[in-house]
């Protein structure tokens, strides 16, 4: 339960298609002390504003067998669920009264007294709850699936087919358990991530070390995390060293190395190390308890489809009622038909014309391709960007944290005297020390790269000199590390410098030289390094058909060509303040219609607001990316984007196939109808068939795997 308010959150099993969602919602909504009601379809949940018991919340959903539990009592929702003979004890006696049935009509015929008894015994038990909402919904001009059914049934049963009226009862039974069995089978591929976080962990509170329960560990609590365990909360590594498997949140193969100051996640394996970890977030507020609550929000979205689906559904079961009384009773009126033929004719058409499939078609899609988007480790905000993505055809990169990986490196280093080049090194490392400059810290890790003891070497009278670089006393020797400007030399008198610092410029690299007043002795180029995977990213893209991809940033233009050239974007723009960018998206948009921007969800919010989809980095641990952006790339890696493009396409391919095979089947059957051919065994075979077909494709997105 939320404890703000007066709300609660309860977890909904047993939900099958959007329409018993809203019958649900409805229920609920009309209990005494509940102000307002939401059902999440695709999450399974129901939040409430006001109050309500377990058990009327059952009452308001026994229509469809609902199991409501409390969301935050784990214990007791494993103790009330029911066995599966339990769950299903209805159907399971109505099929072995069939089965007796059956038995009776081979030995003593199908007018004998005991075979009809049992098959009106089966007709009732198995479909009492569907009676009993069925005919409450035509009471109230509610033509539901559950109405379709027991018109269809009843009719059956006047005209003294009760063999059939009985096998569509069990059918329909066995086709809505199926149903329910793969919604919350998909609905659990993601809910099965709050599995993966400990409900305890081992606290010191004023040096005692206690288990304590997650609910109740405080901001602040260190953490005692031993090789082998999983890490119960978001934190801070205060003391250690370790390889953390990150993949449950980020979708990483890789582990990860964590020291002092790096951030941890709650779910995440520590594999070799000890830890000692500093608690940052409460558990409602972790990483992998916002991931969790975002998906089950992004799969309660309706997609496009969903909605087109929705409205038709909306008159498309009335129009199935007017044309199955039209078959009833033109016929016989008009063209002489015999009236049970034709009654026949028209229920087998209310039966197969069950709106089961075409309902369960797309949301069974979008909550399986969300799910394995986050497992994949891709924040899927809604259904509407699942879509988006897969009709793409230009993406626009930011540069500095998304093609790049955002720190700057020592990319090269010449020297005139190679025998002196650790001398050289280390006389620059030891003056950049000493530096304020961003790239300091670049050539700082370096020396601790190459293991160089810079710390030893003394310098003196250390000047910053503005707009020019830097200038110290080694050993009695003034060194200047920096622009041409600090030479006296004429930098073009040592060809080897020279074009090895024009090289470095050329290719956007930040080219700095070392030497003392009269002689340069060495340049050294900083840069901010492409990632590995950029080109390959890039490449993917284009050989998925997407277009266009531009890199768009605010960094230099020689710069900007350099990096763009390397990665293989189709155009480059650079020199760029926020608003151009924002021009550029919108001209984008008017050329190519469904335009991406990936960014890092801070410095590009206007770009990623204005495209059609806003891609952030680095979702994991990283609220900004996680609040604003469409879609998060959790472990902060591009390779993560052809695969949710993929995975976006083919999740329009399967929506399609889906509805298109529902509608097809449908008319079929309406075409049986003029030899007469549709039988009540064909219609409920047909409809199952249809349901089960379009949920299990549904289900196929689950399994399609990142590369």
């Amino acid at each position: 339960m939320s404890k703000q308010d007066n709300s609660k959150v309860f977890r909904v099993e047993g939900l099958s298609c959007t329409n018993c969602a809203a019958k649900f919602e409805k229920n609920v909504s009309q209990l005494p002390k509940v102000k307002n009601a939401n059902v999440n379809f695709g999450a399974g949940k129901l939040s409430i504003e006001g109050e309500a018991s377990i058990e009327e919340l059952q009452s308001a959903g026994a229509f469809e067998n609902l199991k409501i539990y409390d969301v935050y009592n784990v214990e007791n929702n494993l103790e009330q669920k029911d066995s599966f003979i339990k769950k299903n004890w209805t159907l399971l006696l109505s099929l072995l009264l069939i089965i007796f049935a059956v038995g009776s009509q081979i030995l003593n015929g199908e007018d004998f007294f005991l075979t009809k008894g049992l098959y009106i015994l089966a007709i009732i038990i198995g479909g009492f709850s569907l009676f009993k909402e069925g005919i409450s919904d035509l009471l109230k001009l509610d033509f539901s699936m559950e109405s379709l059914m027991t018109i269809a049934i009843i009719g059956a049963s006047i005209i003294g087919e009760w063999a059939e009226g009985s096998i569509v009862v069990i059918l329909f039974a066995i086709s809505e358990a199926l149903e329910r069995f793969s919604m919350d089978r998909a609905r659990r591929s993601i809910r099965s991530l709050m599995d993966i976080a400990p409900n305890e962990a081992l606290i010191r509170r004023n040096n005692v070390e206690q288990m304590i329960h997650v609910s109740e560990i405080n901001l602040g609590d260190v953490m005692i995390i031993k090789p082998g365990q999983k890490i119960a909360m978001d934190g801070q590594v205060v003391k250690g060293h370790s390889s953390v498997n990150q993949a449950a949140i980020t979708g990483e193969s890789v582990p990860v190395e964590k020291q002092v100051d790096d951030d941890v996640f709650a779910g995440t394996l520590n594999e070799e190390g000890f830890l000692e970890v500093k608690v940052t977030k409460h558990v409602s507020d972790t990483t992998i308890a916002k991931i969790i609550h975002l998906v089950e929000e992004a799969q309660g979205e309706r997609a496009p489809a969903q909605a087109f689906v929705d409205k038709f559904a909306k008159y498309y079961t009335p129009a199935i009622m007017v044309i199955a009384a039209l078959i009833v009773v033109i016929p016989p009126l008009f063209l002489g038909g015999e009236w049970d033929t034709w009654l026949y004719q028209g229920l087998s058409l209310l039966v197969v014309g069950c709106p089961c499939s075409l309902v369960i078609s797309t949301p069974v899609s979008i909550v399986s391709a969300i799910g394995n988007a986050a497992k994949n480790g891709v924040l899927v905000k809604g259904g509407i960007y699942l879509e988006e993505i897969g009709g793409l055809k230009a993406v626009a990169f930011d540069k500095t944290g998304t093609l790049t990986n955002g720190t700057p490196v020592v990319t090269d280093f010449i020297t005139i005297d190679s025998n002196n080049e650790e001398k050289y090194l280390a006389g620059i490392i030891s003056l950049e020390s000493y530096s304020q400059h961003p790239l300091a810290s670049a050539i700082l890790k370096k020396a601790d790269e190459k293991a160089i003891p810079y710390k030893s070497i003394s310098v003196n009278n250390f000047t910053s000199i503005t707009g020019k670089g830097i200038q110290g006393d080694i050993e009695g020797v003034t060194y200047l590390v920096g622009s041409p400007k600090l030479f006296l030399d004429d930098l073009t008198d040592n060809q080897l410098i020279s074009e090895a610092y024009l090289k470095f410029q050329q290719e956007g690299k930040t080219a700095m030289l070392f030497g003392t007043k009269e002689e340069v002795l060495a340049v050294i180029a900083v840069a901010d390094e492409v990632r590995a995977s950029s080109k390959t990213v890039i490449s993917k893209l284009h050989d998925l058909g997407i277009k266009h991809t531009i890199m768009l940033t605010g960094d230099n233009a020689t710069t900007a060509q350099s990096i763009g050239k390397q990665v293989g974007v189709t155009d480059i723009k650079g020199d760029l303040m926020p608003e151009e960018k924002l021009d550029y998206i919108k001209s984008l948009k008017q050329t190519y219609g469904k335009v991406a921007m990936i960014g890092d969800g801070v410095n590009d919010a206007p770009a990623l607001a204005a495209s059609t989809v806003g891609i952030a980095m680095g979702g994991a641990g990283t609220d900004t990316a996680l609040e604003t952006a469409d879609v998060a790339l959790m472990g902060d890696d591009l390779q993560k984007l052809p695969f949710i493009v993929k995975l976006s396409r083919q999740t329009l391919i399967v929506i399609k196939q889906n509805i298109t095979f529902s509608l097809v089947i449908k008319l079929i059957a309406l075409l049986l109808v003029i030899p007469g051919w549709l039988t009540l065994w064909i219609a409920i075979l047909a409809d199952m068939g249809a349901t089960l077909l379009v949920t299990f494709n549904g289900l196929r997105l689950m399994k399609i795997k990142s590369e």
